[in-house]
């Protein structure tokens, strides 16, 4: 069994880990740490889980656990690394922003390998460490990646996503609460958003050559979870050679699906999914993708990854099924 200890453990994205870790046949979680919840009950701040899990919050770390999944928001990790020994056999995953660019990904003799299974999945597999991409980052790159591997990226690219309220975060906000998500909508860092970054990295790990703009406009829906994310850009070659294409390149991909129908949330909410439709129109290729932001899009991405580094079956705890209504 591969012990576990989480960091971070009240949050939203600790909160869907424990969902699937829990059930994880190859799994025994070791700890949860939370210094703001020691000694608290996990399902009393995860009330779903009442029944599921015996364990209490705690301020103390296992050092030798096998992995741990580092869930203290962005900015954070690097602290906790600098405060806190691990074992050198213990794999570290951060599901935070702090390792995910080249600048970044070595650490105090830890390197960092950018854990997007379908950009490079043999580097995952050989990983000690990875960094997690963002939920944005991953409905986009997974919209984009087989024109860079192409080498049909070639004009400036739009992109409009909208992201639930648990992207936010669990702390409350100004923009987070019922009253003014509900009925509501907006966007939010327009054309600077963090997640560009790994996005602009990974498409020029794939095509090198690429220089044109990436436009992003996030925005919050007035739902909890899912992202659904339009991409749009200039496209030479037919509808029917850009769908070969995407199939082509996610022909082995566990988790990740070509749609010949127009898609929606429904599909991919409390899933590991990335669902994506093609469509070409004046000249324009549009890319429809759609996930779960704490899903395919944190979490579970994370569990992927973490099958990979320890061999594996990639849908292990992963056979997760949408509901229809």
């Amino acid at each position: 069994m591969i012990s576990v200890g989480i960091i971070g453990g009240s949050g939203y994205t600790a909160g869907e880990l424990l969902r699937l870790l829990v059930h994880h046949p190859e799994v025994k979680l070791d700890f949860v740490y939370s210094t703001t919840n020691s000694g608290v009950s996990i399902s009393k701040q995860h009330t779903d889980l009442i029944g599921e899990i015996d364990l209490a919050f705690t301020d103390t770390i296992n050092p030798d656990v096998d992995v741990v999944f580092l869930c203290l928001g962005h900015g954070r990790s690097r602290t906790f690394i600098e405060n806190n020994t691990f074992s050198a056999a213990t794999k570290v995953i951060d599901l935070g922003n702090d390792f995910r660019l080249e600048n970044d990904k070595n650490f105090l003799g830890r390197d960092f390998v950018y854990g997007l299974p379908e950009l490079q999945k043999d580097k995952i597999q050989s990983a000690q460490n990875i960094a997690n991409p963002g939920c944005f980052a991953t409905a986009i790159q997974l919209g984009l990646l087989p024109l860079a591997a192409a080498e049909q990226l070639n004009d400036t690219v739009h992109v409009n996503a909208t992201t639930g309220s648990t992207g936010a975060g669990v702390m409350p906000g100004g923009t987070t609460h019922f009253s003014w998500r509900d009925n509501n909508f907006s966007s939010y860092k327009v054309f600077t958003h963090q997640h560009l970054g790994e996005i602009n990295q990974s498409v020029q790990q794939l095509q090198d050559n690429f220089d044109a703009p990436i436009f992003f406009i996030p925005n919050r829906g007035n739902f909890s979870k899912g992202i659904y994310a339009t991409m749009y850009t200039k496209y030479k070659g037919t509808e029917s050679e850009a769908k070969e294409l995407y199939t082509s390149y996610y022909k082995d991909a566990q988790f990740t699906v070509l749609s010949d129908e127009e898609i929606h949330l429904k599909q991919v909410v409390n899933t590991n999914k990335c669902i994506l439709h093609i469509s070409k129109k004046d000249g324009m290729l549009l890319i429809t993708s759609v996930i779960d932001n704490l899903i395919k899009g944190a979490s579970g991405q994370a569990i992927h990854n973490m099958n990979l580094m320890f061999g594996l079956n990639e849908r292990t705890g992963l056979e997760l099924k949408a509901s229809a209504f």
